[in-house]
């Protein structure tokens, strides 16, 4: 098991942070394009090496984010028509998403065991996540998600506030 945590910053204009570990060691590296079409985010091991990417599709009816992780596609989170409130969807061959997500509260399954979990740190400055990974194997992936989805949130929030 291991601990991780994603703190991050605020203001940060180009859209860049880390993950640690509970030793509060660099791990991951997240960077974010900035002012580009596709919006993307990268996740870079502490050696530099990219392990996985998540992608805002273009010209898409209703926002989609893809995430692949070693150049293959992992999972797909998409916003599904609902007038009321905002709703996403995750599709995934073996990859299942549990509990609240939205709030950032949930457990990362494949093919029905748990191998992550993720809650978010409250009264904190920015959003914080604590991250525990229950496989290894599959510690990329599950960082992946919880930027995907906190990156689907932000979308959100802006398509909300410009309406």
């Amino acid at each position: 098991m291991k601990q991780l945590y994603i703190k991050q910053k605020v203001f940060s204009i180009g859209e860049k942070f880390t993950v640690k570990d509970e030793r509060e060691q660099d791990v991951y590296y997240v960077e974010g394009s900035f002012m580009r079409i596709p919006k993307t985010f990268s996740i870079m091991n502490a050696g530099g090496r990219e392990v996985a990417q998540i992608t805002k599709k273009v010209f898409s009816f209703l926002p989609k984010f893809f995430v692949e992780a070693d150049g293959r596609e992992v999972l797909t989170i998409k916003k599904e028509l609902s007038f009321f409130k905002a709703r996403y969807s995750i599709d995934s061959a073996d990859i299942e998403v549990h509990g609240n997500w939205w709030d950032m509260d949930f457990q990362v399954l494949q093919r029905g065991a748990v191998v992550g979990e993720v809650s978010k740190k409250w009264f904190t400055w920015g959003d914080s996540y604590s991250v525990e990974v229950l496989n290894e194997e599959l510690e990329a992936i599950i960082i992946a998600i919880v930027v995907a989805i906190d990156c689907v949130k932000a979308d959100d929030r802006a398509s909300s506030s410009s309406q």
